[in-house]
């Protein structure tokens, strides 16, 4: 956290807008929901020390007086697109999916141990990286536009949920489509991508990573919407056939 916590400081000091990655994985089970409400961020419990960070990162902010003159922290939610090649175990399940199916003509899929998920009914909230995009590209278009001073920007940390009003405001803002889909949903539009029927088998949950496996995330989209973000979110069909078809399929990890 100390690098991150630099970055903050050096942005600070030199009135440099700051943008900053924060995860899903803060909120865990997702106990006290999914909404981006600083006022649980104290409460949260991640599951995994890579939510635990993202977590304290987020917390450490909201307790400095000094600040860039705009921030946003983004909790990404499951996010697939090109040019993830390079994270290697850590890539999306459409891009693993798409190399299972090429070697093997089928693909396999976490087995629920969790009453109340049949196999591969685990729910995300799956958002294209173009998106992503998207919007950190709207949000720095926006600060741009009120620079120099940002007088309609507040630098602010205390903003209660949904009240962002029509101005944007630095804050922590969830980062997915607000609409949670299975890996089976996800599995299957990978193989429409490819033309080919779908195939899928299910294998155990690793036992060391089986209590910190998330069953359900959905992110709540009223504050970026509040914030002044319009635009659609891709459909879980149209991005995954998108990645397919023109990225993974064509070899064309850019």
């Amino acid at each position: 956290m100390e690098y991150s916590q630099k970055i903050w400081n050096y942005c600070t000091i030199n009135l440099i807008p700051l943008l900053y990655a924060s995860s899903a994985a803060t909120y865990g089970e997702g106990e006290l929901g999914y909404v981006d409400d600083h006022d649980i961020i104290e409460q949260l419990h991640p599951l995994n020390p890579y939510g635990i960070s993202k977590n304290e990162f987020d917390k450490w902010i909201l307790h400095q007086e000094d600040h860039p003159p705009f921030w946003a922290g983004l909790k990404f939610f499951n996010v697939y697109g090109p040019n993830e090649y390079h994270k290697a175990i850590m890539a999306s399940v459409i891009f693993h999916a798409f190399n299972q199916i090429k070697q093997n003509g089928k693909v396999n899929l976490f087995r629920s141990h969790k009453e109340g998920y049949a196999n591969g009914e685990q729910l995300r909230d799956f958002i294209y990286v173009k998106d992503v995009v998207a919007v950190c590209y709207w949000l720095m278009e926006t600060v741009n536009r009120k620079s120099p001073g940002m007088s309609d920007v507040l630098p602010t940390h205390d903003l209660p949920t949904g009240q962002a009003g029509s101005r944007l405001t630095s804050a922590i803002y969830n980062l997915g489509t607000g609409k949670a889909r299975t890996f089976n949903d996800l599995v299957n539009a990978t193989f429409a991508g490819l033309d080919i029927q779908p195939e899928i088998g299910y294998i155990d949950i690793p036992g060391d990573i089986r209590d910190k496996y998330q069953y359900f995330t959905e992110a709540d989209m009223d504050k970026l919407k509040a914030a002044g973000y319009t635009k659609d979110f891709y459909s879980l069909e149209k991005g995954v056939d998108d990645y397919v078809r023109n990225y993974l399929a064509k070899n064309d990890f850019y």
